[in-house]
């Protein structure tokens, strides 16, 4: 039986948190992943937002919605510091 590869990587990795997502930070985007079992995330669990105030604050409403607790982020430079405060002043 062969074995998609999300199927083989889920395998070899297995889900430890359904409440944490991870944020690559870019300076002109931000690539978000969610839990495959995010009910509100449909079926995309992989999201693009540019890194303009108001899509950082759609960034933290989807979250939200999705119930993610946690937050993983990797980052160039110093641009991690807007969507952090962003998401540290919703708790």
């Amino acid at each position: 039986m062969k074995l998609r590869k999300s199927t083989r990587i889920r395998a070899l990795h297995p889900q430890l948190r359904s409440d944490a997502a991870g944020i690559d930070i870019g300076a002109r985007e931000l690539v978000v992943a969610v839990p495959p079992d995010c009910l509100t995330a449909g079926p995309l669990t992989v999201r693009t937002f540019r890194s303009f105030t108001d899509e950082l604050h759609a960034l933290a409403d989807w979250l939200t919605q999705c119930g993610i607790k946690t937050v993983a982020m990797e980052s160039t430079g110093v641009y991690w510091i807007p969507i952090f405060q962003i998401l540290e002043a919703r708790g």
